[in-house]
């Protein structure tokens, strides 16, 4: 009953459709984070392979 009140305007709170776009918008940060971190990762790999005081 409550969320059916905040959907239509007569309670405040996260609607329905907000609270939706804030879990795609939260999935969507941490798959960014996770694919930095391995861009990161796969940065200081090849910065190693090719520096030449490492041979």
């Amino acid at each position: 009953m409550r969320q059916h009140q905040i959907d239509h305007g007569t309670r405040e709170g996260v609607s329905t459709d907000e609270n939706a776009e804030l879990k795609q918008l939260l999935m969507e940060n941490r798959r960014q984070k996770e694919t930095h971190q391995i861009l990161r990762r796969a940065s200081i790999f090849f910065a190693r392979e090719l520096d030449p005081r490492s041979r």
